[in-house]
């Protein structure tokens, strides 16, 4: 059964291959305009999931990635138009050269062919995964969780509808339906038909696809975000972009999940921080200094360090500088997003350039690890690995690469 699915993937990701800029980009538009018009389907899915979900008892922060209304619904269109919206990734000629023998060679970007996505509980991946996948010329195979299929499935048949009333393959858009780990299992072996295999969600996931894939697979991983204030940190700007790094989603991979602040502002710092985030439900666990400066909060143990909370839980140590601060990113984090506070140019200079992660800040919440901040138009991941691609997922890390040699009857 898969197989055909992957047969039928192929044939689509040879069409769209040959396909042009304006018919990627319309075909956007009217996958966007007929996820609009199909709302009302996709969120009565979406409810009877949902009521499945608390059925079973799936924690608050599951639930929050689950849902969708009809803003969500509507910023799931919203990143098919921008996605639209970008330059044509393919085509582009990215080097050229003549050698002394007359071949003119140039390197020019191309569709990976067709990708595979496995995703949780997040049913918006449907929409922002495959409008990508064919802004790029790509045919994909989804494959969501069973907490999501009906969502999905009601968001699938929309962007397939659009498709076929385009005259495009709607095959280049295909859901799995099963949702069995055997399903996910076969899809990661699907050798022959897959050309790159994504994996997004928890740690359990990525490791499974990391170690049983047969087919390339591109690597996001967890989110574990620090946000270290230095010594010459403006207080009250910490404060606000702490509690916008935890609370404003806190079931994201780019919250941050763990403060590390200067011995020498941590007297200062920690009332005002901590008061914000407290003010707002946050559970702080600290270590022994974070505790001396906020009695009352809860204590760190190891097992807090390193850890994606993904709920209003954040865990502060307080550091002797920021060699510390950075040993503790070297430990601890997971190369995905990391940031300074501070007013010195020098300390911010060093920590960005210091810190091994897909993205740094200075001054700045982590939350804006994302495509749709950094003007990709959307994404599928935050990929937390250096091969093929690193950081947010969007239309240009979804192509490769060929050469195109030109000669005038040249032998070697």
């Amino acid at each position: 059964m898969l197989r055909e699915t992957g047969e039928r993937a192929r044939q689509a990701a040879i069409a769209l291959a040959q396909t042009t800029d304006a018919q990627r980009a319309n075909a956007l538009l009217a996958m966007a305009s007929q996820l609009m018009a199909e709302t009302d389907l996709v969120l009565a899915a979406n409810r009877e999931d949902l009521d499945q979900a608390m059925d079973e008892g799936l924690p608050p922060a599951m639930l929050d990635r689950l849902a969708l209304n009809p803003a969500r619904v509507a910023d799931m269109a919203r990143g098919l138009e921008e996605a639209a919206a970008l330059p044509d990734p393919l085509g582009e000629i990215q080097w050229k050269t003549v050698r002394p023998n007359g071949l003119k060679i140039r390197r020019v970007s191309v569709p990976l062919g067709v990708v595979a996505v496995i995703f949780e509980a997040r049913p918006n991946v449907t929409a922002d995964a495959a409008g990508l996948c064919l802004r790029a010329g790509n045919a994909c195979i989804l494959r969501g969780g069973k907490e999501a299929i009906r969502s999905n499935l009601a968001v699938a048949a929309a962007l397939r509808q659009a498709l076929k009333e385009l005259g495009l393959p709607e095959d280049a858009v295909q859901l799995v339906e099963g949702t069995s780990r055997e399903s996910a299992d076969a899809l990661m072996r699907l050798d022959g038909f897959v050309d790159v295999l994504i994996p997004r969600g928890g740690p359990g996931l990525i490791r499974r696809a990391v170690e049983y894939a047969t087919v390339p697979v591109i690597e996001t991983g967890e989110g574990v975000c620090h946000i270290y204030v230095d010594k010459d940190a403006d207080v009250l700007m910490a404060a606000d972009i702490i509690h916008n790094a935890k609370t404003s989603r806190c079931s994201v991979c780019n919250a941050c999940e763990c403060m590390l602040i200067h011995q020498d502002i941590a007297a200062k710092a920690l009332p005002v921080v901590g008061k914000k985030l407290m003010d707002e439900g946050v559970t702080i666990k600290g270590d022994s200094r974070s505790r001396e400066i906020l009695p009352g909060i809860a204590t760190a143990t190891e097992e807090d360090w390193g850890r994606e909370y993904l709920d209003l839980t954040i865990a502060s140590k307080v550091v002797k500088d920021m060699e510390e601060a950075l040993g503790h990113i070297a430990r601890y984090g997971t190369g995905h997003s990391e940031a300074i506070i501070t007013e010195n140019k020098a300390a911010a200079s060093g920590f960005l350039s210091r810190v091994d992660a897909a993205a740094v800040y200075h001054n700045a919440s982590t939350r804006f690890t994302d495509g749709g901040e950094f003007g990709f138009g959307a994404e599928i991941g935050i990929s937390t690995q250096k091969l093929h691609a690193r950081g947010p997922v969007g239309v240009k890390s979804l192509t490769s690469y060929k050469y195109i040699i030109e000669g005038t009857g040249q032998t070697r």
